[in-house]
């Protein structure tokens, strides 16, 4: 049967259909839209705003876990370096060789530009790493500190 003989008249890109042929296809009845109007490119139009947030809190999630790395390894390496400092023998040298030897363990990645201090008085030794972390996103250098303080072991026997 030809479409325009059951009452269809056709208006560029849309068909509409006489009321009184009972069609009710979707299709058939695209009133609202004008002539030519599509909804081509609008899903590319949502990927080019939503893609760069996705990736910017991706990589800020990388950057946080590696600035906690960081922080985990210079409170590590705080700690080894004070049991070394504070032992009754013990020096600000061997404080100093023992987080040298923390970080090579841990590893100097994620915590860069460290910079270790090493005191040892009469009563208490301390000890203070410093550093950046690991940058993931650009500009962005997070710094990293610990400290660890104890008192000097000393042998009273008794």
């Amino acid at each position: 049967m030809d479409c325009l003989s059951c009452g269809a008249r056709t208006d560029r890109d849309r068909t509409v259909r006489a009321a009184d042929t009972g069609s009710s296809s979707p299709r058939d009845l695209e009133v609202g839209r004008s002539a030519g109007q599509t909804d081509a490119g609008g899903s590319t139009t949502e990927m080019v705003i939503i893609m760069p947030l996705v990736f910017t809190v991706v990589l800020l999630l990388a950057q946080a876990a590696l600035y906690m790395h960081a922080t985990h390894i210079a409170q590590a390496t705080a700690a080894q370096a004070l049991a070394a400092t504070r032992i009754e023998d013990g020096t600000e040298a061997a404080g100093q060789g023992a987080a040298d030897q923390a970080l090579d363990q841990l590893g100097r990645g994620p915590l860069r530009s460290t910079r270790v201090t090493v005191r040892r008085g009469a009563e208490r030794a301390e000890v203070h790493i410093t550093g950046t972390a690991s940058s993931v996103l650009p500009f962005l250098h997070l710094p990293v500190r610990a400290r660890s303080v104890g008192p000097i072991e000393k042998f009273e026997p008794g």
